[in-house]
């Protein structure tokens, strides 16, 4: 009875609540974000929508609360030129950010790759033959996994980049949806999930 009691002590002592996943878009409204510029953000049947505005100017739409290590998950749809992308562990002061962005873009033109703004630019672009992931046009879905130093994104399935770095792995702040400068520009959002990852 002793050696039981003593099992049920150990296993009970080592055994955790698994993270929640926080659904950081609620399909209604923009509860929770913060607007930076002066581009379009908006909902409509379910899907949060991105569009330039008369400025053509860069826009971010990002998270109220910074989330450190974790894996997102999220659906895109480009329409128009679909320049935009994924901002994480970043910070902004007006429409200037200070973080990491995993790219959407266009075909050709490394969507999944990671790129750190108003600093050393392209850290890792896909392999060329990853680009035919991309559904240009339909509904695609990117996952991001960033746990310390590295970073993995994913595109419909296929492990696009794998990155460690250790600036990055220094970086804290907020997710964020970027619109690109230049005008023209339309991509749906939908399904951002995001899965916290602890230690504990």
């Amino acid at each position: 009875m002793r050696k039981l009691l003593h099992i049920i002590l150990v296993v009970g002592s080592v055994y955790t609540v698994p993270a929640q996943e926080i659904n950081l878009f609620n399909g209604k409204d923009l509860d929770g974000w913060t607007n930076h510029g002066s581009e379009q953000w908006y909902v409509e049947k379910g899907e949060l929508i991105c569009e330039s505005g008369p400025k053509g100017e860069y826009g971010y739409l990002s998270t109220n609360t910074h989330y450190d290590d974790f894996e997102l998950t999220l659906s895109f749809k480009q329409e128009a030129d679909g320049n935009s992308g994924v901002f994480f562990r970043s910070t902004f002061e007006g429409t200037k950010v200070t973080g990491w962005q995993v790219e959407v873009a266009p075909p050709k033109k490394h969507t999944g790759g990671i790129y750190e703004s108003y600093g050393r630019g392209w850290l890792i672009k896909p392999e060329g033959e990853k680009d035919s992931a991309l559904k240009m046009g339909q509904w695609n879905t990117m996952r991001i996994k960033a746990v310390g130093n590295t970073v993995t994104t994913w595109l419909n399935g296929v492990e696009m980049v794998r990155l460690e770095d250790e600036k990055i792995g220094q970086g804290k702040g907020a997710i964020a949806l970027q619109i690109h400068d230049g005008g023209g520009i339309k991509v749906r959002w939908k399904d951002i999930k995001l899965l916290p990852i602890t230690n504990d």
